[in-house]
C-alpha cells in the first residue's frame, strides 16, 4: 500500500483544497492529512482561523479522498510522522516548493502541486474584509 501525506490549515474550505486532496490521493492508496491545530496556527504560523480545529478536522474527514486526519502541532513533527505512518509520498502546494526537500533523506518522495490559481483562503479573507469596509 502506498501512503501519502499532506498538511494544511484548511480554514474556509474551498475547491482549491479539494483539488489538492484529490491530486494527493491520486499518488497512492491511503491519504493522511495533517490539519494544523489552533495553537500551531497562532503560535508558529501567526494565523488566526475562522473555524476551530475540531470543525476543520471534521470537514476534512468528510472528504472522500481522505483516509485519516491527524493534528499538525509543530513544524518538527513531519520527520516523525513519515516514520510513524510509513509514508511513501509527501505533497504540498508549490508555494512551499523546496521547503520540505529534506524529507527525501527519510526515504520519502516529495511532490509539490501547482496551486489552483484563482482561489486561496487568504484571498477569500481579503475579499470578505474589503466588502465589510463599505
Amino acid at each position: 500500500m502506498r501512503r501519502v501525506i499532506t498538511y494544511g490549515t484548511f480554514d474556509l474550505l474551498h475547491y482549491g483544497h479539494i483539488n489538492l486532496l484529490k491530486r494527493a490521493k491520486s499518488l497512492g492508496d491511503y491519504l493522511i492529512v495533517g490539519v494544523s491545530t489552533d495553537e500551531f496556527n497562532w503560535n508558529q504560523k501567526h494565523k488566526k482561523c475562522y473555524f476551530p480545529y475540531e470543525k476543520r478536522k471534521a470537514l476534512v474527514e468528510a472528504i472522500r479522498y481522505v483516509d485519516l486526519v491527524i493534528p499538525e502541532e509543530s513544524w518538527d513533527q513531519k520527520i516523525n510522522d513519515m516514520h510513524e505512518y510509513h509514508i511513501d509520498v509527501f505533497c504540498m502546494g508549490d508555494d512551499w516548493k523546496g521547503k520540505f526537500d529534506y524529507l527525501e533523506k527519510e526515504g520519502v518522495e516529495v511532490v509539490y502541486f501547482p496551486r489552483t490559481p484563482e482561489i486561496s483562503t487568504t484571498q477569500i479573507k481579503h475579499d470578505l474584509n474589503k466588502g465589510s469596509e463599505k
